[in-house]
């Protein structure tokens, strides 16, 4: 038993991966975690810990005794981000929000910052007016006092935040900047001031003097969130930590980052397009399938509630290559315009260009209309297919529209007006089901169209009745693409209405 024990309490060589802090206890040339190849270095000896200890800060209680009134959402004020988030911020919850330079994150996490200080009564709405609660934004102190909000930034001077505070209209009586880069001065800061809600830009500038590593590292990083964390967690204090990306869009620093935080968020957006999207990666308080749409201005990002007229030209006639789709993002249904362009090419190998769309499905798409569909001059045309707005559409029930559009420009022939259409195509022809057909209908209808073509059988997973076809919508089930082809493209009668 002795020779047990001791063995225990040796010391063992600890290797870790300088890429994700991945950790083993024999050196390995490529991690596992991360496939890093010639990252895993020895960090020196770590002792086992096996001790329990022999008091308790605060004993476990019943389930029934818990208080769950202090995890209650308190609404922000900014619809698309209380959708994301659930329904707002929870008290103690650290957040992690992550995207590209230049996206945004600071803009908005700012314009959230004063819209939590500023509260409701101010009589003010940060951004569209939504309908939100009356608590809307506080953050109170057990004596009913409403909590100040920090920013702290370590990418800029307090001076450049205010300057872009006073740019979004986004400066408040409770909002308190300090710009710091060193850990403790950081939560000094939170022990002075006691905020209800603490924002840091970014988790890869600050650093603690105790842990050896320069900023950003991964060492350091673990510090600094776990720092962070136990003072969210005792203090009931909301926490929202910006993240940068690496090259390949992944979210830089270990990744244990994602898994110790309660929230994690991406903003995304292109670089030359006004919609930025927020999404919800993890998210241990709501849903993960719901999408916040922001319209990115001078004055900064605004809420759009209902952002399909960005996705959708305004052209008044008809015009051969446009076809409208509906597509999910999350659970949330967008409007988007595929359109195409099909000219001949002097050259011998015709061009393909894509924009906002998968290209190898785009490509795929082009060799199923030229074999099934017998559209042969596609074989020696240059093909240009292209989304409204910068959008990017990426899920296959998009397929049919992007079919439809190119046959229509192939044969010059202008598709039905007020038509939607989704659906999946196969390599075969075939036009297969897709998930969300009823909120897409809905969609449509409550937009004004009146002609729409979904894949066959469709509604047989929704009941006997199959979909409830909305009022006014006229709908036309199809099982392949050319039958979707002769139904639009060859002067027929428009769809009409399902039996």
């Amino acid at each position: 038993m002795a020779s047990r024990s001791s063995s225990r309490s040796k010391s063992a060589p600890t290797f870790e991966c300088t890429e994700c802090g991945w950790q083993t206890v024999k050196w390995v040339g490529r991690c596992p975690e991360c496939q890093a190849w010639g990252s895993v270095q020895e960090k020196g000896q770590v002792t086992a810990r096996t001790t329990a200890s022999t008091s308790l800060v605060e004993p476990a209680q019943a389930i029934g005794d818990v208080d769950a009134t202090v995890a209650q959402y308190r609404p922000t004020g900014i619809g698309e981000l209380d959708r994301v988030l659930g329904g707002g911020l929870v008290p103690g919850a650290v957040i992690l929000m992550a995207g590209e330079p230049g996206v945004g994150k600071s803009t908005l996490l700012l314009q959230l910052a004063a819209a939590v200080a500023r509260g409701p009564q101010d009589g003010e709405r940060p951004d569209d007016g939504d309908e939100t609660d009356d608590a809307a934004g506080r953050a109170v102190g057990d004596d009913g006092a409403r909590r100040p909000v920090l920013y702290l930034t370590g990418e800029e001077s307090a001076a450049q935040v205010k300057k872009r505070a006073e740019r979004t209209e986004s400066l408040a009586d409770g909002l308190h900047l300090a710009a710091e880069s060193d850990l403790g001065q950081a939560l000094g800061q939170i022990e002075h001031l006691d905020p209800g809600l603490t924002i840091m830009d970014s988790v890869q500038t600050l650093s603690s003097g105790e842990i050896e590593g320069a900023a950003g590292g991964v060492t350091q990083i673990r510090e600094v969130t776990a720092s962070m964390i136990e003072a969210a967690k005792r203090r009931n204090m909301t926490t929202i930590l910006v993240g940068h990306v690496t090259k390949d869009g992944g979210i830089a620093g270990p990744r244990m980052l994602e898994h110790l935080v309660d929230v994690v968020c991406q903003f995304e957006g292109d670089r030359h397009s006004r919609l930025r999207l927020l999404r919800a990666v993890k998210n241990r308080y709501g849903p993960t399938d719901d999408v916040g749409c922001f319209d990115l201005h001078e004055a900064g990002l605004t809420s759009l509630a209902d952002p399909s007229g960005l996705f959708v030209s305004a052209l008044s006639e008809r015009v051969p290559g446009t076809c409208i789709t509906i597509t999910l993002e999350g659970r949330r249904p967008l409007t988007a315009e595929v359109q195409a362009l099909i000219a001949e090419s002097p050259a011998s190998q015709p061009r393909r260009a894509v924009s906002g769309l998968d290209s190898p499905r785009v490509s795929m798409l082009l060799a199923v209309l030229q074999r099934r569909a017998r559209l042969a001059t596609l074989s020696s045309s240059e093909a240009y297919v292209a989304t409204v707005g910068g959008v990017r559409i990426t899920e296959p029930a998009a397929d049919l529209s992007i079919a439809l559009a190119v046959a229509s420009a192939a044969l010059e022939k202008p598709l039905p007006s007020r038509f939607v259409a989704f659906g999946e195509v196969g390599l075969a022809g075939e036009v297969r089901p897709v998930p969300g057909l009823q909120r897409r209908l809905q969609e449509a209808q409550r937009l004004g169209f009146t002609h729409a073509i979904i894949p066959r059988g469709v509604g047989r997973d929704a009941g006997p009745g199959g979909p409830e076809i909305p009022e006014g919508l006229r709908v036309k089930e199809v099982g392949s693409l050319p039958e979707a082809l002769n139904l639009v493209l060859d002067g027929g009668p428009p769809p009409n209405a399902q039996e």
